[in-house]
């Protein structure tokens, strides 16, 4: 079992920046991968990013290539995702999500956090 809390949602202009982290905690961090969601009003849970265990592979959605990074810092037991050029359809709930085993970047995560509000004003 892990426990994901993410942090550092809010409310930005349209052009600005946003840090979301999530911390995890209950079992060994580097044992998973680590995704981002996110969910918009009225729509379905979205894939953001991913990245490995060891932080070497990284994926993205084509709509967020070259605004958002995905990171995370094991040592913190930390995932982070920089978002940048923020624009109002951006605006969703936030979630973090860990995976075991083999990684399956788009989906089938096993643990997820409560989310966090982001909210991009135009």
């Amino acid at each position: 079992q892990v426990q994901l809390v993410e942090s550092g949602g809010g409310l930005v202009q349209a052009g600005g920046s946003l840090r979301l982290s999530c911390a995890a905690s209950g079992r060994t961090f580097r044992s998973f991968h680590m995704g981002w969601f996110q969910q918009a009003p009225g729509k379905e849970r979205e894939f953001v990013a991913a990245i490995s265990w060891s932080g070497h592979n990284t994926y993205y959605a084509d709509s967020v290539k070259g605004r958002f990074t995905i990171s995370r810092d094991n040592a913190k037991n930390t995932v982070y995702l920089q978002m940048n050029s923020l624009q109002p359809e951006d605006t969703a709930v936030y979630y973090c999500a860990a995976q075991e085993g083999a990684f399956r970047p788009y989906s089938a995560y096993d643990y997820w956090g409560q989310g966090t509000q982001v909210t991009v004003s135009s």
